[in-house]
């Protein structure tokens, strides 16, 4: 009797571990699973939105997270010291790509390691980030996507929309390169329409109301912002100096603008991030190499425009302008 048990027993067993095994065969186990790292910068709406457009730009490749994938999302909260030590496990973890979001981002991780493939967005210029030899032939291993706004035609905007406008103010933060170079271009072209640029820098959020207030007691009838990311991320601390002073503020970014500017031409961020959701599907199947993939940017600029903003600082978007937005 107990030997006819135990024999029982054991074929429920196998047969258990046969089922389990067989279900196994079905499933991407975690050790075939490739290893993403994004590193993001700091949350606010654009660099949102180009992490979420990585991730259906991948998936629309047939790189699904939770299935041959795992995408590991880190955001450093606009620190230098959380940028590096995730920057440093995701080397540790030996990540098979890691998407970098913002130049800070990608500079620190390209520090961390000089072999791991990264791709960058949000990124204005990858040169003079010293990311890249070149935008044609990066040569190393990081690429990606910019976000280089058309600064020619925002400061034109700002012409069309503010009458006999003769001085802008510049505000932005001192330790992005990406926001240097913006404001420099701006500067330069402001200079052939006969309008003078004042800048104001900041280094952190704690100084954007008191840099807003000195532009505002400097009598410009304008301020400019780049895509600067500590600006972002507390654009309302901008504007409440700026409201109350009824100076419009034009923000080279679509989240900036609607949440403290007034009107932009500039990228879609999330188009952005799924361009490089794209350039990233190519690595992991093996058909490029990051050091032969060329910086790309995106074509389709369009027009945003605060309406509410707009309206309560008595300012009149003209049909000729109307055609751009999208």
């Amino acid at each position: 009797m107990n030997w006819k048990k135990g024999i029982a027993v054991a074929l429920s067993a196998i047969t258990v571990m046969a089922m389990v095994a067989g279900c196994g065969s079905n499933n991407t186990t975690t050790s075939d699973q490739k290893k993403i790292g994004v590193i993001q910068l700091v949350e606010h709406p654009s660099l949102d939105a180009a992490n979420k457009g990585f991730v259906d730009g991948l998936a629309s490749k047939g790189f699904k997270d939770g299935e041959n994938i795992k995408i590991d999302q880190q955001n450093a909260q606009a620190d230098q010291s959380n940028l590096n030590s995730i920057a440093q496990r995701f080397v540790s973890d030996k990540k098979d790509l890691v998407l970098a979001i913002a130049t800070p981002a990608a500079q620190t991780m390209a520090n961390a390691s000089h072999d791991m493939p990264i791709l960058g967005t949000a990124i204005t210029d990858y040169v003079t980030a010293k990311l890249v030899q070149s935008n044609e032939h990066p040569g190393g291993n990081v690429t990606g996507t910019s976000d280089m706004t058309p600064v020619e035609k925002e400061v034109d905007l700002i012409i069309a929309l503010v009458p006999n406008v003769k001085r802008i103010g510049a505000i932005y933060t001192s330790s992005e390169i990406n926001s240097q170079l913006q404001v420099e271009k701006m500067k330069a072209y402001a200079a052939t329409k006969g309008i003078t640029v004042v800048e104001a820098t900041v280094s952190n959020v704690n100084d954007i109301q008191q840099a807003a207030t000195n532009l505002v007691n400097q009598d410009v009838q304008a301020i400019y912002t780049p895509t600067d990311n500590v600006l972002a991320s507390a654009m309302a601390n901008l504007a409440q100096i700026t409201d109350a002073a009824k100076i419009p503020v034009f923000a080279a970014d679509e989240g900036m603008t609607m949440t403290g500017g007034v009107a932009t031409y500039s990228v879609d961020y999330y188009k952005l991030g799924y361009q490089t959701g794209l350039m990233a599907a190519k690595v992991l199947s093996g058909e490029a190499k990051v050091s032969d993939m060329a910086i790309e940017t995106q074509k389709d600029i369009k027009l945003t425009v605060n309406e509410e903003r707009a309206k309560k600082l008595g300012i009149t978007i003209p049909d000729a302008l109307r055609k751009d937005m999208k």
